[in-house]
């Protein structure tokens, strides 16, 4: 695999460039949202590039340069937005890692910078995208788990180069494993169960649809996908016995048949308990001071000496 490879921005679908738009970070979304002074932070259901094909983001990178004179031509006009987008299309399309070297022949040939290099350990994970209920399945995004150490342009390039993936763009966002205590030493590690991975969100030019997905088929392949699942998986029975388990927890510890449960049976059972008990201890004392009565009467009607 070698680092050559091309970013494709320009001459994307429709679609793609909604998907695009329909994928901007909330943080982004909110932002805009602010300088438009609206308060309304639904979802676009189309694109919000302008008609030559800007990006928010373009527009104003577009305004900053205009204001600062950078786009002056020699005849003392503006770059267009046109002219200006299709100039850095072609800075972002340019093959990195290539320069030209005059041979002994005096002609020039492209010649790859830097050497192939094979990452065995890294691993790639494709996964479903998230999909907000309601909402329909976004074909023109793919979501992969990568290890932290990966970068955009990695992914890219190992997308190109391995399966001729074409991608618009790239976002990313890292997940760190919680943190959990080691009771021997007292420490707190991560090196748990959970994992620490990169989450990479990837605009496709070309439309991609998960494999096998249930939402895609009929009611008959549905239901014949269902009956496979179940057979080799059991996902129903495992969803019961997790409902039980959950009910079982939610309920707390067992009681025996009878027991007290709320805090007015509580109450009333301990108020019952007292009442017997300052019953029986009443009962002793009158027993007792009868039985003394009884003696006291021997006593007195015994003949003295």
């Amino acid at each position: 695999m070698h680092p050559c490879f091309r970013r494709l921005y320009a001459a994307i679908p429709d679609a793609a460039a909604v998907a695009r738009t329909t994928s901007t970070p909330r943080s982004v979304r909110l932002r805009r949202l602010r300088i438009k002074k609206t308060k309304h932070p639904n979802l676009p259901v189309e694109s919000d590039a302008t008609p030559e094909g800007l990006t928010p983001t373009e527009l104003a990178r577009y305004n900053r340069a205009s204001a600062k004179g950078e786009l002056l031509q020699d005849n003392g006009e503006n770059l267009t937005e046109g002219e200006w987008l299709e100039r850095l299309n072609e800075r972002r399309s340019r093959l990195r890692g290539v320069r030209e070297v005059v041979d002994d022949t005096g002609k020039a040939q492209e010649q790859v910078v830097g050497q192939k290099i094979y990452l065995p350990n890294i691993i790639i994970r494709l996964v479903r995208n998230h999909t907000p209920p309601g909402q329909p399945y976004n074909p023109y995004e793919a979501t992969f788990r990568l290890p932290p150490s990966m970068t955009k342009t990695d992914l890219r390039s190992y997308l190109s180069a391995v399966y001729g993936v074409k991608t618009t763009y790239i976002r990313t966002d890292n997940y760190l494993s919680p943190l959990t205590r080691d009771l021997r030493t007292g420490s707190w590690t991560r090196t748990r169960a959970h994992k620490t991975y990169k989450r990479a969100v990837v605009g496709l030019v070309e439309p991609f649809y998960y494999p096998l997905a249930m939402e895609d088929m009929s009611a008959e392949e549905r239901e014949q996908r269902e009956d496979w699942l179940e057979q080799h998986f059991q996902i129903k029975e495992k969803a019961a016995l997790t409902r039980i388990e959950m009910l079982r927890l939610q309920k707390g510890p067992v009681h025996k048949l009878g027991a007290p449960t709320s805090r007015a049976d509580i109450l009333h059972h301990l108020a019952e308990r007292r009442a017997v008990r300052e019953r029986a201890v009443e009962q002793a004392k009158v027993e007792m001071q009868t039985e003394r009565q009884v003696e006291r009467q021997v006593e007195e009607a015994a003949p003295t000496a």
